[in-house]
Protein backbone atom coordinates (compact mmCIF):
# COMPACT_ATOMS: atom_id res chain seq x y z
CA UNK A 1 0.00 0.00 0.00
CA UNK A 2 1.02 3.66 -0.83
CA UNK A 3 1.01 6.21 1.59
CA UNK A 4 -1.25 9.46 0.65
CA UNK A 5 1.63 11.92 1.06
CA UNK A 6 3.86 9.98 -1.39
CA UNK A 7 1.13 10.10 -4.42
CA UNK A 8 1.31 13.47 -5.06
CA UNK A 9 4.82 12.85 -6.04
CA UNK A 10 4.09 11.65 -9.72
CA UNK A 11 1.82 12.29 -12.34
CA UNK A 12 1.52 7.69 -12.64
CA UNK A 13 0.80 8.08 -8.33
CA UNK A 14 -1.57 11.02 -9.06
CA UNK A 15 -3.38 9.21 -11.15
CA UNK A 16 -3.21 5.88 -9.22
CA UNK A 17 -4.75 8.80 -6.59
CA UNK A 18 -8.01 9.85 -8.85
CA UNK A 19 -8.50 6.05 -9.89
CA UNK A 20 -8.93 4.93 -5.99
CA UNK A 21 -11.77 7.98 -5.83
CA UNK A 22 -13.07 6.86 -8.56
CA UNK A 23 -13.32 3.23 -7.39
CA UNK A 24 -15.31 4.28 -4.08
CA UNK A 25 -18.01 5.27 -6.33
CA UNK A 26 -18.28 2.43 -9.09
CA UNK A 27 -18.47 -0.93 -8.61
CA UNK A 28 -19.31 -4.18 -11.00
CA UNK A 29 -21.29 -7.32 -10.87
CA UNK A 30 -22.13 -10.14 -12.63
CA UNK A 31 -24.82 -8.23 -14.27
CA UNK A 32 -23.49 -4.82 -15.23
CA UNK A 33 -19.63 -5.64 -14.57
CA UNK A 34 -17.01 -2.75 -14.79
CA UNK A 35 -15.47 -2.06 -17.65
CA UNK A 36 -11.62 -0.72 -16.68
CA UNK A 37 -9.54 0.78 -19.48
CA UNK A 38 -5.62 1.11 -19.04
CA UNK A 39 -3.82 3.35 -21.31
CA UNK A 40 0.21 2.89 -22.01
CA UNK A 41 2.26 5.03 -24.21
CA UNK A 42 1.67 2.66 -26.92
CA UNK A 43 -1.43 0.49 -26.40
CA UNK A 44 -4.64 0.54 -24.63
CA UNK A 45 -6.33 -2.11 -22.55
CA UNK A 46 -10.11 -2.98 -21.52
CA UNK A 47 -11.49 -5.63 -18.85
CA UNK A 48 -14.95 -6.38 -17.88
CA UNK A 49 -14.14 -7.04 -14.26
CA UNK A 50 -17.27 -8.95 -11.81
CA UNK A 51 -15.99 -6.93 -8.38
CA UNK A 52 -18.26 -9.40 -6.72
CA UNK A 53 -15.94 -12.40 -7.10
CA UNK A 54 -13.04 -10.38 -8.29
CA UNK A 55 -12.93 -11.72 -11.62
CA UNK A 56 -12.18 -10.94 -15.03
CA UNK A 57 -14.57 -11.83 -17.32
CA UNK A 58 -13.96 -10.62 -20.69
CA UNK A 59 -10.40 -9.02 -21.36
CA UNK A 60 -8.69 -7.19 -24.75
CA UNK A 61 -5.70 -5.26 -25.47
CA UNK A 62 -4.59 -3.07 -28.86
CA UNK A 63 -1.56 -6.28 -28.93
CA UNK A 64 -4.59 -9.02 -29.41
CA UNK A 65 -4.15 -11.19 -32.49
CA UNK A 66 -7.08 -9.97 -34.12
CA UNK A 67 -5.83 -6.33 -33.95
CA UNK A 68 -1.95 -6.86 -34.86
CA UNK A 69 -2.67 -5.94 -38.54
CA UNK A 70 -4.50 -2.62 -37.94
CA UNK A 71 -3.60 0.15 -39.80
CA UNK A 72 -4.66 2.79 -39.51
CA UNK A 73 -5.25 6.05 -42.28
CA UNK A 74 -5.86 9.15 -40.17
CA UNK A 75 -3.64 11.50 -38.15
CA UNK A 76 -3.79 9.81 -35.11
CA UNK A 77 -4.19 6.07 -36.17
CA UNK A 78 -3.80 5.09 -32.13
CA UNK A 79 -6.84 7.18 -31.67
CA UNK A 80 -8.37 4.47 -34.72
CA UNK A 81 -6.90 1.83 -32.70
CA UNK A 82 -8.22 2.29 -29.73
CA UNK A 83 -11.64 2.37 -31.25
CA UNK A 84 -11.45 -0.85 -33.05
CA UNK A 85 -10.28 -2.40 -29.86
CA UNK A 86 -13.11 -0.91 -28.20
CA UNK A 87 -15.66 -2.62 -30.80
CA UNK A 88 -13.58 -6.12 -30.61
CA UNK A 89 -14.46 -6.35 -26.81
CA UNK A 90 -17.95 -5.24 -27.02
CA UNK A 91 -18.41 -8.21 -29.56
CA UNK A 92 -16.63 -10.39 -27.05
CA UNK A 93 -18.84 -9.45 -23.67
CA UNK A 94 -21.49 -10.02 -26.39
CA UNK A 95 -20.12 -13.55 -27.25
CA UNK A 96 -20.40 -14.48 -22.78
CA UNK A 97 -24.50 -12.37 -22.86
CA UNK A 98 -23.05 -8.80 -21.17
CA UNK A 99 -24.93 -6.02 -22.44
CA UNK A 100 -24.41 -3.39 -20.46
CA UNK A 101 -21.46 -2.00 -18.20
CA UNK A 102 -20.00 0.44 -15.42
CA UNK A 103 -17.48 2.53 -17.18
CA UNK A 104 -14.30 3.16 -15.30
CA UNK A 105 -11.66 5.68 -17.24
CA UNK A 106 -8.83 4.17 -14.79
CA UNK A 107 -8.37 8.00 -13.63
CA UNK A 108 -7.33 9.38 -16.95
CA UNK A 109 -9.38 11.82 -18.71
CA UNK A 110 -12.33 11.31 -20.98
CA UNK A 111 -10.72 12.05 -24.27
CA UNK A 112 -8.43 11.12 -27.42
CA UNK A 113 -7.53 7.00 -27.28
CA UNK A 114 -9.98 6.29 -23.85
CA UNK A 115 -12.62 8.12 -25.34
CA UNK A 116 -12.21 6.56 -28.56
CA UNK A 117 -11.93 2.96 -26.78
CA UNK A 118 -15.93 3.94 -24.95
CA UNK A 119 -17.39 5.36 -28.17
CA UNK A 120 -16.02 1.87 -30.03
CA UNK A 121 -17.56 -0.26 -27.39
CA UNK A 122 -20.77 1.64 -27.37
CA UNK A 123 -20.70 1.29 -31.17
CA UNK A 124 -20.12 -2.72 -30.84
CA UNK A 125 -23.18 -2.62 -28.43
CA UNK A 126 -22.33 -2.10 -24.91
CA UNK A 127 -24.43 0.23 -23.25
CA UNK A 128 -23.08 2.44 -19.78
Amino acid sequence: MIKQSKLRKSRSLQRIRRHRRIRDKIRGTAKRPRLVVFRSLKNIEGQLIDDDLGRTLVGLSTLAEELTGFNGDSKNPRVEHAHAAGKLLAERAKAHGINTVVFDRGGYKYHGRVKAFAEGAREGGLKF
